[in-house]
């Protein structure tokens, strides 16, 4: 081994320096995917497009995480990864094989039929009958909205039975959400969706490894990123690193099984409330809302972990969230999380 080599695992960590390397082999995954889709575009093969936008989109996000854990939160970076999923989205709405098909002579008669799904409360079932709903991003984003309120719910509930007195879960800056429980159950639904016909004991059993996973891998990240621990289990029976352990994932398993089976199908008809004209327009204004929620307070994170580090704040943003969004207020408002710059991976 090398002397720089040495000096670097030194200065920076084993783990960090992992995640680094991961973050460059997204980097060429993703160059050599534009390169495909470029390929597939000029060849109009739009069902290969489609695939490879959304790996992208995937690899994207990946990637911007891993920069978080490494680097910390860069303007720059939030904005242009914003750009690049607001473009594939409109590129992948616009080559998808099923949307493109005589799009307009189509139309009326799609309108239509939106009109007397909506009427008979089946809008937003899966059609081919493989799945209970279909995924697409209306039925997804309302999953996580209503999961996020409902999961903050019963989170609040719970502690307040076992162990007495309110404290607030909230996982966002503003509003009752608690985005762990929205993207778990988008998790659960999109793996679930094709098992809503299957036995009990297997739903249970994907549930809780789906559920333990995400729940790991969420405690990982957070702790990594901003050196946050909102929950340890050290000392219960099974855990794992303290992250989730035997219970949880049944815990995991059991919503599961109620999800698919009795929550999911009440919770379309709920969301078949929504006028099906209006249902477009609606869903982009809250879900801009939410994106604009959800980066103010990976921002207010970020300055938090700055101050607790002893950094001065340096540009405008962590000024604004050194002002509105001190340590009296981030403890206040995160009862749950306490956070430590030294177990973060960050490189500086």
């Amino acid at each position: 081994m090398s002397e720089g080599f040495e000096k670097s695992l030194a200065e920076y960590g084993t783990t960090t320096l992992v995640i680094f390397g991961v973050q460059i082999a997204l980097l060429v995954a993703t160059g050599a995917l534009y390169i495909a889709l470029g390929i597939y575009l000029l060849r109009s093969n739009r069902r290969h497009a489609r695939t490879a936008l959304e790996t992208l989109i995937v690899l994207d996000i990946a990637q911007l995480l891993c920069e978080m854990m490494v680097f910390g939160i860069e303007l720059g970076s939030i904005v242009s990864a914003l750009v690049r999923l607001v473009v594939a989205v409109a590129l992948m709405v616009y080559i998808d094989p099923s949307l493109s098909e005589e799009r307009e002579l189509r139309r009326k008669l799609r309108d239509l039929e939106l009109r007397e799904r909506a009427e008979d409360g089946t809008l937003g079932r899966d059609e081919s009958g493989k799945g209970f709903i279909r995924l697409d991003f209306f039925n997804l984003f309302w999953i996580f909205m209503v999961c996020c309120v409902l999961g903050l719910l019963i989170e609040t509930v719970y502690h307040f039975v076992m162990f007495g007195g309110y404290q607030d879960r909230a996982g966002v800056l503003y509003g009752p959400f608690s985005p762990i429980y929205g993207f778990g159950a988008v998790l659960m639904t999109i793996a679930l969706n094709r098992f809503h016909d299957k036995p009990l004991p297997l739903i249970f059993l994907v549930s809780a490894v789906i559920g333990g996973a995400f729940e790991y891998l969420t405690s990982w990240f957070m702790q990594f990123a901003f050196g946050i621990v909102a929950w340890d289990y050290t000392g219960s029976f099974m855990s794992i690193d303290g992250r989730t352990n035997f219970v949880f994932m049944c815990m995991w398993g059991a919503l599961g099984c109620v999800w698919i089976k009795l929550l999911l199908p009440h919770l379309l008809k709920f969301v078949n409330i929504i006028p099906w004209n209006w249902r477009y327009a609606v869903t982009s204004i809250c879900a801009a809302l939410m994106i604009v929620n959800g980066a103010l307070t990976l921002f207010a994170l970020d300055s938090w972990y700055q101050r607790e580090a002893g950094q001065e704040p340096h540009n405008a943003i962590e000024q604004f969230c050194a002002r509105h969004y001190d340590d009296e207020f981030m403890k206040e408002r995160f009862q749950t999380m306490s956070i430590d710059p030294d177990n973060a991976t960050r490189a500086r």
